[in-house]
């Protein structure tokens, strides 16, 4: 039977065509389609591969790294804080990554200031808490955008290998936030291991109780290893942190302890860039404890995206800005390097 419509048939035909049509907006609308000028996901990875070139199978940032496991054990401490099942007393496994910032696998290690540690936190009934934390103390700038024209300040010169000085300084000028984190590049001076740097969250979370109560906080893994400035033969090393990982942890596990850090009114809680003063209220939440190291390359954190909105119960994020893009650019770069590893995986069979 042939459907003939009529005028009573309107309102059904035009949610047919008009939710379908919504939805088309909206999936081009979050992709950056119909808004050129808005800074999407695309835009930050394409960014970062301009300066370190395309490394297919390979993360878009922190590319070059290495694969821990090991376990968390909660004091218990933080449950006060949050409810979320990770600060109960008790032990849950932990897969990691440590690596150095850039897009460049095969960078050397002095070469790099910046080195990071991410985790995943396998918790029961199929939670996760994962976070990729930084060994520096706040974020260069504020929001994406700057994030953006920053990288697009630093891009190498194809004739020197150098960002051009001219568009380093307006960059400069024109986000003055920037400077602290350019004056702490020139007097850091590199730990000996990565077992030995203090990881930071650098974003702020809200930490909601059983009671309901939230806070704002942010975290820090603290090292039990003592800390020793690189030496000179490190220094002619370009993989000196991989190698000196493996022999620790054929010694001994290496153990950081999770700080809790608490907000108080007026701190910055939505920008990455600003410090809060160190006499917050301080909780050990527990004990990190780290056994053993893999290739990250077909390791067990080869298919881990470290996406820091991937939270348990308890934990949530702040209106941050810099943390939806880092989900947003960490799910393009996943999606990108798994089908890159899938076509190489191919082309091996």
């Amino acid at each position: 039977m042939n459907f003939k419509p009529t005028v009573r048939h309107l309102p059904l035909l035009l949610l047919v065509v008009i939710i379908p049509g919504l939805l088309l907006v909206l999936f081009l609308a979050a992709g950056g389609w119909l808004t050129p000028q808005r800074l999407s996901a695309q835009s930050l990875v394409q960014s970062l591969q301009q300066n370190s070139g395309v490394h297919p199978g390979y993360r878009r940032n922190h590319a070059k790294g290495v694969c821990v496991t090991g376990d968390f054990t909660s004091s218990g401490n933080a449950a006060f804080l949050s409810r979320a099942s990770v600060f109960q007393p008790g032990t849950v496994p932990v897969i990691g990554r440590f690596a150095i910032a850039g897009g460049n696998p095969h960078a050397p290690d002095y070469g790099v200031p910046v080195r990071s540690l991410a985790l995943e936190f396998q918790l029961a009934h199929g939670e996760q808490w994962r976070t990729g934390m930084n060994a520096l103390p706040f974020f260069p700038v504020s929001t994406p955008q700057a994030f953006y024209d920053q990288q697009q300040a630093s891009r190498p010169l194809p004739q020197t290998g150098k960002p051009d000085a001219q568009k380093l300084m307006a960059f400069t000028i024109a986000h003055p936030e920037v400077k602290p984190f350019f004056a702490w590049v020139k007097t850091h001076v590199l730990a000996a291991s990565w077992a030995q740097e203090q990881y930071n969250s650098l974003n702020a979370f809200r930490f909601t109780n059983a009671q309901g109560e939230t806070r704002f906080v942010r975290w820090s893994l603290v090292p039990r290893t003592p800390w020793q400035p690189i030496s000179a033969a490190q220094q002619q090393q370009p993989d000196y942190l991989q190698s000196d990982l493996h022999d620790r942890l054929a010694t001994a596990p290496l153990k950081w302890d999770l700080v809790i850090s608490v907000a108080q009114p007026g701190d910055a809680v939505n920008d990455a860039s600003k410090v809060w003063p160190a006499d917050r209220q301080q909780v050990v939440a527990g004990t990190l404890t780290l056994r053993d190291s893999s290739p990250q390359q077909g390791g067990s954190c080869n298919d881990i995206n470290y996406d820091p909105l991937i939270l348990p119960q308890g934990i949530s994020g702040s209106d941050d800005p810099l943390l939806n893009a880092r989900s947003a650019a960490y799910a393009k770069s996943f999606n990108l390097r798994t089908a890159e590893q899938a076509h190489q995986q191919e082309k091996k069979s």
